[in-house]
């Protein structure tokens, strides 16, 4: 029988050694490369999310100069005509075209009026003595129809009394619940609980807070009121939405207007128009009979407007809400909404509530 050499098979084995600590040198090769390649992405990704942040945030930022030369221009439109006048015939009213951006993606936006819409700080009047309508201010009454006409949500009379009692109460700065309002002792006892604010609201968003006011309730109220400003001005009569123009009631009833005649009132506000609250208040509309206390409620020009600006830039987009006030010539913020960066979305965000 014939052995191995002993060298042989030393040989054989430092062979066997030096394959195992290369293919160990290679999976840990293989490691280092796929973490850096993963940081490498990473940091890439990280640098162009922060590039395209920074390059929408100006875009937007450049549409709110936009928006602010507008109602300058506006402003002094207006001052040359010489009665101060807003509605949906001016430019600043105006829905302009998608703006294509250099680097293939694209800018829009739009301004609304938020004096057309109803402001909920008005509802602070102090309760009243009467029956019926006669028991809440004009305001109040105007709200009052205004949730009885609510578009895809039910609201009767009881439910509309409650509401406007709470929202009422929500506001003031007592303690002492209306006739059908909320205070402190009906918040407490909820899981969680919390207290009202009995200040003035500072969003829209605070109603869903407010006793009685559901979710959808909430939904279909929320792109017919505002908060600006915090003590109310008068309602824009060129602007109002539809839902408002039902409100308007001015037989002292608290019975929406049918949705026909609004829809009337709501066709002559960009043509013809009407010439001043005295003609709107005229109209067949109304039964040509209008209340003194009605019309203390409106008026024809805007000082509170919202801005809305979207940019998309590689399929990432922004959003931007401005509430923005006008004093002549002088264009300030009061308040932004930034909805951050996003992958491009087959529909757009919910509106926020400034």
């Amino acid at each position: 029988m014939r052995f191995p050499r002993t060298g042989a098979m030393r040989v054989r084995r430092e062979r066997g050694v030096a394959l195992i600590v290369a293919l160990m040198v290679f999976a840990l090769c293989s490691v280092v490369l796929v973490a850096m390649e993963r940081d490498f992405d990473v940091n890439y990704r990280r640098e162009a999310n922060s590039a395209i942040a920074e390059q929408s945030w100006a875009y937007l930022r450049g549409a709110e100069e936009i928006a602010f030369l507008t109602l300058a221009l506006d402003h002094d439109a207006d001052t040359t005509r010489g009665t101060p006048r807003d509605d949906l015939t001016e430019i600043w009213a105006q829905d302009p075209d998608p703006f294509a951006l250099d680097e293939g993606g694209w800018m829009s936006g739009g301004l609304e009026d938020l004096q057309g819409r109803f402001n909920l700080n008005s509802l602070v009047a102090p309760p009243g003595t009467g029956e019926g309508a006669q028991a809440y201010s004009a305001s109040q009454q105007v709200f009052i129809r205004l949730l009885q006409s609510l578009d895809g949500v039910e609201v009767d009379r009881f439910l509309a009394l409650a509401i406007t009692d709470s929202v009422a109460d929500w506001i003031d700065g007592d303690d002492e619940p209306r006739r059908n309002g909320a205070e402190s002792t009906f918040y407490v006892s909820l899981d969680p609980s919390y207290r009202p604010a009995n200040r003035p609201f500072v969003s829209v968003s605070e109603l869903r807070a407010v006793a009685n006011v559901t979710p959808d309730i909430f939904r279909a109220l929320r792109p017919l009121v505002t908060v600006w400003p915090q003590t109310p001005l008068p309602l824009n009569i060129h602007t109002a939405p539809l839902g408002v123009l039902r409100a308007l009631n001015v037989d002292g009833s608290l019975e929406p207007l049918p949705l026909s005649d609004a829809q009337v009132l709501h066709s002559y506000q960009e043509e013809p128009g009407f010439a001043d609250v005295q003609d709107f208040l005229q109209q067949p509309a109304f039964g040509g009979s209008p209340t003194t206390a009605i019309a203390s409620l409106l008026g024809e020009s805007s000082s509170y407007f919202l801005m809305t600006s979207r940019v998309v830039i590689a399929d990432r987009e922004r959003w931007l809400y401005s509430v923005l006030r006008r004093e002549a010539r002088q264009v300030d913020v009061l308040q932004r909404i930034n909805l951050g960066l996003y992958d491009l979305p087959q529909q757009p965000p919910a509106e926020p509530s400034p």
